[in-house]
């Protein structure tokens, strides 16, 4: 069984209740419920698997969301650990690129940068990584890439450092997605600022969009939701004239239906549904205008039909109308999205509208289909989390092996 100690999201949602003077019965009423559901939120036997029901109870105690959800996990029997011993290194890395990208002075390459060639392979090893949902590979590539990145900003001129920067946002974009996953928000926002460091050099819109997503992600794993709609909304009036114009510019499409995603997110997650589903429906409008085998990987969002599938069904789950979610996107291919990270994505919220909906085994079986893929992306997701600990309180015979085998790697026993 899941083990229900300290760490136990329960028992630190009754610390915040109580550190805020409210008694259970003050706390349930304003999310809707009763006393009952929130003594069993306290002790555990009542799960915590939306974020729109985390943020509300975060907001109301005035704790921050991360706390709440125990983040980040500290793996001790897999290679899961592996990726937060890079974690160090990275902050250092990003600490210094931040100072270079404002223009400190005195600050000195730390020896000479590599050839743009090999700049270039790098970063070409880091996106591969990111879509592949490998976490541990991806955090050890990201340090060294980013202090030879800032040793090349540092060293070149024209052309060169206007390469470098460009491979120093979407770098540092890479690290944003990385750290959230590993549960380091607040660095996560500092790889956010670095990558729109060296957008503001490039002076290029596209990129300054797409490092918009970026904050907005970061912003969103921190619950923050009126910021998430304020940045978006600046991204989308700036990216408007390229994106709506006598011949529209796809990226700008692109990115413009991918801000509308996370918009539909945040609406999701203040349980606003008829707006969440509206962006939803804009999203959908810009990726028919992209056609059917559209997906943007060099914006790194994979923008396309089946991304907003994966988002509606996030949608879905945190507005409780989980079947919506996932029928929303018609005659979509999830499995031909050409990122096992969002494919994931998909498995982790389809399995939590599966077992909302009932279908407990079904439930099951997708996680653990989905940990065969991407291990740590599962095992590290809270909401994954919550979902294999209520199915194994609940019990699923049929699919006790693999329950099992998730609950280990997922370390919710002691």
């Amino acid at each position: 069984m899941p083990s229900h100690d300290a760490g136990h999201i329960g028992m630190r949602v009754r610390i915040a209740r109580n550190a805020a003077g409210l008694s259970q019965v003050q706390l349930a009423d304003f999310l809707g419920r009763t006393e009952s559901w929130m003594a069993n939120v306290e002790s555990g036997r009542q799960p915590l698997d939306r974020y729109s029901v985390i943020t509300a109870i975060a907001d109301q105690c005035d704790v921050d969301v991360v706390w709440l959800l125990g983040q980040p996990y500290r793996f001790q029997h897999h290679s899961g650990a592996i990726a937060h011993a890079h974690i160090p290194a990275l902050r250092t890395a990003l600490r210094r690129a931040g100072l270079i990208l404002s223009g400190h002075p005195g600050l000195e390459p730390h020896g000479a940068p590599p050839a743009p060639e090999e700049l270039h392979t790098a970063s070409w090893e880091a996106n591969r990584a990111r879509q592949a949902a490998n976490l541990p590979r991806l955090a050890a590539l990201l340090p060294t890439m980013i202090e030879d990145l800032s040793a090349s900003v540092l060293s070149t001129e024209g052309a060169a450092r206007e390469d470098a920067l460009r491979l120093m946002a979407d770098a540092a974009r890479t690290a944003r997605m990385c750290l959230n996953c590993l549960g380091y928000p607040d660095l996560a926002w500092s790889a956010a600022e670095v990558a729109a460091g060296a957008a503001t050099l490039l002076d290029d819109p596209i990129t300054k969009a797409a490092v918009a997503w970026d904050r907005c992600g970061a912003l969103l794993h921190q619950a923050s939701l009126t910021e998430t709609l304020v940045v978006a909304e600046a991204a989308l009036r700036d990216l408007e004239p390229l994106a709506a114009g006598a011949r529209p510019v796809d990226e700008a499409v692109s990115l413009r239906g991918a801000l509308h995603l996370r918009c539909a997110v945040a609406h999701a997650r203040a349980t606003r549904g008829p707006d969440a589903w509206a962006r939803i429906g804009a999203a959908l409008e810009d990726a028919d205008r992209l056609g059917p085998d559209f997906y943007d990987m060099g914006s790194q969002t994979v923008f396309g039909r089946g991304t907003v599938a994966v988002h509606a069904a996030e949608v879905g789950v945190e507005v409780d109308q989980p079947e919506t979610g996932l029928t929303r996107v018609p005659d979509v291919d999830i499995p031909a999205v050409p990122s096992r990270e969002r494919r994931t994505h998909y498995a982790i919220d389809e399995a939590r509208a599966l077992r909302r909906m009932g279908r407990a085994a079904a439930a099951v079986t997708k996680l653990r289909a989905a940990a065969a893929e991407a291990p740590h992306y599962v095992f590290g997701d809270p909401m994954a989390r919550a979902t294999v600990a209520d199915l194994a309180r609940a019990g699923v015979p049929s699919q006790a092996s693999s329950l099992s085998y998730l609950v280990r790697r997922m370390e919710l026993v002691r």
